[in-house]
């Protein structure tokens, strides 16, 4: 049996070993269309490889992806997290879990990740071919035909073909799915940051709020967590959480709109000036610079001040009704134009790709082309950062492996 995988990320690598792992005599050849393979292995999570993320409950896991969750929920009682967590430790990659329950290598290296992966390969005898891209695919006697961009292009026949591409910035790079019959889902950027140009608050770039409460004004998008600002606007887990909520609807408002920051985490706005009101009472001759609420961050507590017309130096006694309302407002509801996104890092994921409509959700074979499977980012599901696109890869080249 002669089976093709199309693409050399997570998602090509796992469904090799998979279809080696159910069918030990095949003969597979990965073929990847850039010179290198594992890039996006290489440089996620800053260089450490976010491998995946240790939610306690495949509930929990599959609500980590904003689309294809219903899909993954079903496949996670196949391969889930913890299935990945021990396929890498039972081959000497230790792994730990940091916050949010993100599982990193213990060596704080993706060389870790990279080198089990390509032992496996070499163990299972898989062929590796780089810098070949496909051309076309069709049906042929039962069997699929590649037609092959290599130095020397070729046209070759498989028994399987397994398409892990991943991810497409424009749908007519997959023009060659959509010709035999997949329908394709318009690809937008999904996990990307906010720019906010020309604004005083870029002045505290690298600070940042442990639990923020975020939303897009006139839309429904909310998000909370850790807040991080940078030199072009707002970014951390809170906000990538949120453009990949909103990846769809941010498109279609061109990325520019309002966002809404809450920088205490106290939803209740009564609470929220309420606790003013008890420092005032508690503090009445302190400096309202050395009282810092919510455990607010010293530059950004200034930052606010400042911005509410409020004299640092005054005793909070000294605060009037008008001003505190202001700085209650502030707090709970800081108001910032988005004008333009910024990938995260080098995490570019897509929103969008083969639509789940064109497979079987049991198999992940397609409906166009028999013996056609699909797995990792080209289908339209993506996730939340924090391990989620990995164990979307894991998961579904081990599902299209099977070839059943």
């Amino acid at each position: 049996m002669k089976v093709a995988i199309i693409g050399g990320g997570a998602a090509g690598f796992f469904s090799a070993i998979s279809v080696k792992l159910n069918f030990p005599n095949a003969h597979v050849t990965i073929y990847e269309k850039s010179p290198n393979t594992l890039s996006k292995v290489k440089v996620s999570g800053g260089g450490r490889c976010n491998v995946t993320n240790a939610s306690k409950s495949i509930s929990d896991l599959s609500s980590g992806y904003p689309r294809g969750s219903k899909l993954l929920k079903k496949l996670f009682h196949v391969f889930n997290n913890q299935h990945i967590i021990e396929w890498f430790e039972t081959r000497g990659v230790e792994l730990k879990t940091e916050n949010e329950g993100k599982v990193f290598p213990v060596s704080n290296n993706s060389q870790s990740i990279v080198d089990c992966l390509m032992k496996e390969i070499e163990t299972n005898q898989i062929k590796l071919i780089c810098s070949a891209s496909i051309v076309s695919i069709e049906e042929s006697s039962n069997k699929i035909k590649l037609t092959i961009n290599t130095p020397a292009s070729e046209t070759l026949l498989f028994d399987n073909v397994i398409v892990a591409s991943g991810g497409s910035p424009k749908a007519s790079g997959l023009d060659w799915l959509s010709k035999i019959g997949h329908k394709i889902e318009t690809p937008v950027p999904s996990l990307f940051t906010f720019n906010i140009p020309n604004n005083s608050i870029s002045e505290l770039m690298g600070l940042s709020v442990n639990n923020a409460l975020i939303n897009v004004e006139g839309t429904k998008l909310k998000s909370n967590g850790p807040l991080l600002i940078t030199h072009w606007g707002l970014s951390g887990p809170a906000i990538l959480k949120l453009s990949a909520l909103g990846a769809r609807v941010l498109s279609e408002m061109k990325y520019s709109f309002n966002v809404r920051v809450n920088w205490t985490g106290e939803s209740n706005h009564d609470h929220l000036l309420n606790s003013l009101k008890n420092i005032i009472k508690e503090n009445p001759k302190k400096l309202v610079i050395n009282s810092r609420p919510f455990s607010l961050p010293e530059r950004l507590w200034s930052h606010l001040l400042v911005k509410c017309d409020i004299d640092p130096r005054k005793m909070w006694s000294e605060i009037g009704k008008k001003p505190l309302n202001k700085l209650a407002n502030t707090l709970s509801n800081d108001l910032f134009e988005v004008k333009g996104k910024t990938t995260f890092k080098e995490e570019f994921v897509t929103c969008g790709g083969i639509s789940l409509d064109s497979i079987d959700i049991q198999t992940l074979e397609s409906k166009a082309l028999k013996n056609l499977y699909f797995a990792g980012e080209i289908l339209d599901i993506d996730g939340i950062t924090g391990g989620y696109n990995f164990q979307a890869a894991w998961t579904t080249g081990y599902i299209a492996g099977k070839l059943s």
